[in-house]
């Protein structure tokens, strides 16, 4: 898979997309398409695994409970966030197509 082929992915894209790319013993690598995406409001992430993401193409904030202020990430920008560090994506990029990369490390195939 190429990361940047979006061709099975419409133009303003309703919901985010997931592929999984690789996972084993513990492992999963994903890549997540978004555009114009936030969590629901009042929604936090609370993980039962590691998770690494970087951003390939577009941007993002994201809000770490606890934090004063929305990390803002840009292409190459990478963010680790141990298990449960409760968290959740504040936006994604309305004009352009936000590509995460993303490593979860302790995640369960069926999690």
């Amino acid at each position: 898979m190429n990361l940047f082929d979006l061709s099975g992915i419409s133009a303003g894209i309703d919901t985010e997309t997931f592929d999984q790319l690789l996972s084993t013993q513990g492992v999963m690598i994903e890549r997540i398409v978004s555009q114009a995406h936030a969590s629901p409001e009042g929604y936090w992430y609370d993980q039962q695994w590691d998770e690494w993401v970087v951003i390939v193409q577009g941007s993002a904030g994201v809000q770490i409970e606890g934090e004063p202020e929305e990390r803002t990430l840009l292409v190459g920008d990478s963010l680790y966030l141990p298990a449960h560090q409760r968290h959740r994506v504040a936006w994604t990029d309305p004009e352009q197509t936000t590509i995460w990369l993303a490593v979860h490390i302790g995640k369960q195939a069926d999690e």
